[in-house]
């Protein structure tokens, strides 16, 4: 495993862990809002076995990556962003977006200038996103934001926020996910700013913005639903298949919004198949 990073537009570097021969496909994965590199489980390994050239960001503000010097996180930043790093690769990429990295690869990729692609994976997302089930993310990340006196604190919070997971009996991956700070309280990996209260979010337009990118996309894309989704749901989906009806759908039926943490192996059957079938990746490469 590599550990790189990529210098932005307005200096934020963004740090990735890099797994695969160099000569393999590209596969750049792309973690929801709040998440790390850290959330794909073993996706990177499971992919770079196969041959890919595996990229897990971590998007600005978030993980290891710099936080924005202006406090700002407009899906425009992270689309610009994603060009950014698409353009020093040598292959066109496969995307692998879930959530926030899902529109941040709609955007980019069905918006000028447009990010040539293989193919588009899209975890539970799409250009139809329920209210309630965003309200639900984004209520738990700002209900959080201010830290946790202890591991103890933080697990007991996800429990809550996660009742269909077992409560975790190690703390060692959830202190990966945290940051100790200088009063000894822990604190969630991302900038507190990504979640703060914007006059410039219109739920309807993004959504608007977002459907009318994707038509757009001129490459096989394939959304990975969770069963149990409550960000999209049955109306959600349906509406996906008719706004790209050449689309592929998986789901993952016991899953939820977070389906790769949910269920990994369900999530990387479905993706690992996809991604096959639409870039070559040569002899399986073990080590």
């Amino acid at each position: 495993m590599e550990k790189l990073s990529f210098r932005m537009r307005d200096g934020v570097s963004l740090a990735a862990d890099v797994q695969g021969p160099q000569e393999g496909p590209p596969v750049i994965l792309l973690h929801g809002g709040g998440q790390t590199r850290g959330a794909w489980g073993n996706t990177v390994s499971a992919m770079a076995s196969h041959g890919f050239r595996v990229i897990a960001l971590d998007l600005r503000g978030h993980g290891e990556s710099d936080w924005s010097p202006d406090g700002r996180y407009a899906l425009d930043q992270f689309a610009d962003d994603l060009r950014t790093v698409a353009a020093t690769l040598d292959q066109d990429p496969v995307l692998v977006g879930a959530s926030l990295g899902g529109l941040t690869s709609m955007l980019a990729c069905g918006e000028e200038p447009r990010v040539a692609l293989k193919a588009l994976v899209l975890v539970d997302i799409a250009p139809l996103i329920e209210k309630a089930g965003e309200n639900h993310v984004i209520g738990f990340m700002r209900g959080t934001k201010d830290g946790f006196d202890s591991l103890d604190d933080a697990a007991d919070a996800i429990a809550a926020y996660l009742p269909h997971r077992p409560r975790p009996t190690s703390l060692g991956g959830l202190a990966r996910n945290l940051r100790r700070g200088d009063d000894g309280r822990y604190y969630w990996r991302w900038d507190p700013a990504f979640v703060a209260p914007r006059d410039d979010w219109d739920p309807a337009e993004i959504n608007h913005r977002v459907g009318t990118a994707l038509r757009r996309v001129e490459a096989p894309v394939l959304m990975v639903r969770g069963g149990k989704s409550e960000v999209v749901s049955a109306a959600s989906l349906q509406h996906f298949r008719e706004l790209l009806p050449t689309a592929e759908v998986a789901e993952i039926p016991e899953a939820r919004h977070m389906v790769a943490g949910d269920d990994n192996d369900a999530f990387l059957g479905a993706v690992l198949d996809f991604v096959r079938k639409h870039a070559s990746a040569g002899e399986p490469c073990h080590g």
